[in-house]
């Protein structure tokens, strides 16, 4: 504490040139008295104490501020280092003096260590304290440290509830099947993975450290057939902020070839780049299912073939593209098994079921490609011919029943011959919609059949 020159001792007359320096140590002292009081007010309102540690005589001497922040009163704390250890969390204790002492041995420039401390009434606070040798003998042993002690119990508390907040949104994000991704492009177009969640090693058998600083890795993996889709969907959502949604293909080291779907929304950042907030789900077995359920709407369980509702769409898709001048040469053909009751009256519907599949698979290794069959209903079935004029079109019906005649369904070592009834035309730009050919090729199919059967007509 400063202590300022007393009228007693000054003497009672002063010369002026020893006068004015003596007014200006006055002025200078009372400065620094008020400076003493302001840091004096500034530490006890910081919650701060200050202590002194006599190292060598074992002793160490708190301020008023230091007992009070822990509910003593002056009188209650004693100047011995011992009693000092025994208020520290036993927990805690080594670490101090192990710190400590590391200080003293010259090993750090100053001691900081944040521990707990009990107060008056038993519990404990959460403290920082710092301190620094300020005396030490010749051979460089530590005399004297002086050092202050912070309470920082109300910054733990947020602290750890920050945290737990953290481990608890992170540990729900790892949870959750799928990734939940924070995902960032520069201007420069570098992009990379702010956040991933514990799911990206599902999703793309990556780390969230793989693609923390760089997220090209993972354009190795998405399907080349949806690469540039990949790319192109990201782009247009940068550039107009709107959500990304995509379903997309990914070739997989473990995996193999899996579907994921991705959904996000951007925002832009004050330096250009945009941030995704986002979540990518394996949707594999729904592809799967949605797969099964268009075959089923589009499949003839029985024959493999294209049922009649599909094939009814694809008549009125090439008549669409030739209406449009983007298709030429579309030849349609109706066939129809010769007696066919009559097997499933001999034979039973089993077989008759058999010889169905059968003449589909004659029908199959008939077809080119862009070429097209299907079952139609009972046992009726057409053929879309794709580039192909009426003799093109009667000699592929021609091999269609040389194929049924030289390979008959063969049952319980019987051999059950089969023959077929063919109507073929053209389908034009005239034609006003997909029945027009399909009732001239009918009609042509009834003359083959009217006309003895095992005939072709057009």
């Amino acid at each position: 504490m400063l202590v300022p020159p007393t009228s007693a001792d000054a003497p009672t007359t002063v010369s002026e040139p020893i006068a004015q320096p003596i007014a200006q140590f006055r002025e200078e002292f009372e400065s620094l008295r008020k400076r003493e009081r302001l840091l004096a007010l500034a530490i006890a309102g910081s919650g701060t104490g200050i202590w002194d540690r006599h190292v060598a005589t074992g002793e160490i001497h708190y301020s008023s501020g230091w007992k009070s922040m822990l509910g003593y009163a002056d009188s209650e704390v004693s100047s011995r280092i011992e009693d000092s250890y025994l208020r520290l969390h036993p927990d805690d204790l080594e670490y101090v003096k192990a710190t400590m002492q590391a200080h003293f041995d010259g090993r750090s420039d100053s001691y900081e260590v944040e521990h707990r401390i009990r107060c008056r009434d038993g519990s404990y606070k959460w403290v920082c304290s710092r301190g620094k040798v300020v005396d030490r003998d010749s051979t460089g042993r530590a005399l004297r440290m002086v050092g202050t002690t912070t309470d920082i119990t109300s910054l733990r508390t947020m602290s750890e509830g920050l945290r737990e907040a953290v481990n608890l949104i992170t540990n729900l994000t790892n949870e959750v099947p799928g990734l939940v991704f924070q995902y960032r492009t520069l201007p420069g177009g570098r992009s990379f993975f702010s956040y991933a969640s514990a799911g990206i090693r599902d999703i793309y058998e990556l780390t969230p450290a793989q693609v923390a600083a760089d997220a090209s890795c993972i354009d190795a993996l998405i399907h080349p057939a949806d690469l540039a889709a990949y790319r192109a969907s990201f782009g247009a959502s940068a550039a107009q902020l709107s959500p990304w949604h995509l379903e997309y293909r990914v070739q997989l080291p473990m995996q193999g070839l899996r579907w994921r779907q991705g959904d996000a929304r951007p925002q832009r950042l004050p330096d250009g780049s945009v941030l995704w907030h986002g979540f990518i789900t394996d949707v594999t077995e729904r592809k799967r299912i949605e797969a099964e359920l268009q075959e089923l709407a589009t499949i003839d369980s029985l024959t493999g073939l294209p049922n009649r509702r599909h094939f009814m769409t694809q008549i009125e898709a090439r008549l669409a593209s030739l209406q449009g001048g983007r298709g030429t040469g579309l030849a349609l053909m109706m066939c129809d098994l010769d007696h066919f009751k009559s097997i499933n009256d001999r034979w039973g519907h089993g077989v008759g079921d058999r010889a169905l599949r059968h003449f589909g698979s004659i029908l199959r290794a008939q077809l080119r490609p862009g070429d097209m069959a299907g079952r139609l209903g009972g046992e009726e079935f057409g053929i879309l011919l794709d580039s192909a004029d009426l003799r093109a079109a009667i000699g592929v019906a021609g091999r269609i029943q040389q194929r049924t005649a030289e390979y008959p369904l063969i049952e319980h070592e019987q051999r059950i011959d089969l023959t077929v009834s063919i109507g073929v035309t053209l389908m034009t730009a005239a034609d006003t919609n997909a029945e027009a050919p399909l009732s001239r090729s009918d009609l042509a199919l009834y003359r083959a059949k009217k006309g003895g059967r095992n005939r072709i007509e057009s």
